[in-house]
């Protein structure tokens, strides 16, 4: 049976998700592109409604919890509220501490999508997630065997084509691309029984 994390390692590993995950939003943002799950849908209602982009996606999360508790225990519930209010945070004062001079929305599609897929995976090893989609696609990989990856990718590309009438053909096809990329990430690296901690 593999050793749980230390509360050290939780932290660590959690803090560096939740970045990874503000830093790839950062360049969706910037290339005005979208994603998938709640954060995707937190995309939509920021570029029609110009509001903090970290306050709509903490507003958005907050009907996951009960699901979450209900489902995966108190641990892993606590732990992707902290997630999730860390992240509602980093979203917007990241851009005080970075900004991007030239970005092509090409490299901003492919790096975001693997950096938010890295940042879920630690997340997803330590026993968090950033709500929604993620939450439901945990379940049902537990209960159903499904893999994660492939459930999280239906999601996102239905949410992202919600988002046909907010941004051009080009951007939503980037968006898609970027959406396989933070999929493929999850789908290749977090399969059932695979990976023990070490």
């Amino acid at each position: 049976m593999p050793k749980r994390h230390t509360w050290l390692e939780d932290a660590q590993g959690l803090l560096t998700g939740v970045l990874l995950m503000a830093l790839a939003i950062q360049f969706f943002k910037h290339a005005g592109l979208l994603t998938g799950g709640i954060t995707g849908l937190a995309f939509l209602l920021y570029y029609a409604t110009h509001w903090a982009y970290g306050a709509i996606f903490f507003a958005i999360s907050l009907p996951f919890y009960l699901f979450a508790y209900r489902v995966l225990g108190r641990e892993f519930t606590l732990k992707t509220f902290l997630c999730i209010a860390m992240l509602s945070v980093l979203a917007d004062w990241l851009p005080h501490w970075i900004q991007f001079g030239q970005l092509q929305p090409w490299f901003a599609s492919i790096i975001g999508g693997l950096l938010a897929g890295i940042g879920i995976l630690m997340l997803i090893r330590h026993k968090a997630s950033l709500g929604g989609v993620t939450v439901m696609a945990l379940f049902l990989q537990q209960r159903h065997g499904w893999r994660a990856g492939h459930i999280q990718l239906v999601f996102d590309l239905c949410i992202l084509a919600a988002g046909a009438m907010t941004v051009s053909g080009e951007k939503l096809l980037l968006s898609i691309m970027g959406a396989v990329a933070l999929n493929l990430v999850i789908a290749i690296n977090h399969r059932p029984g695979r990976y023990m901690g070490m």
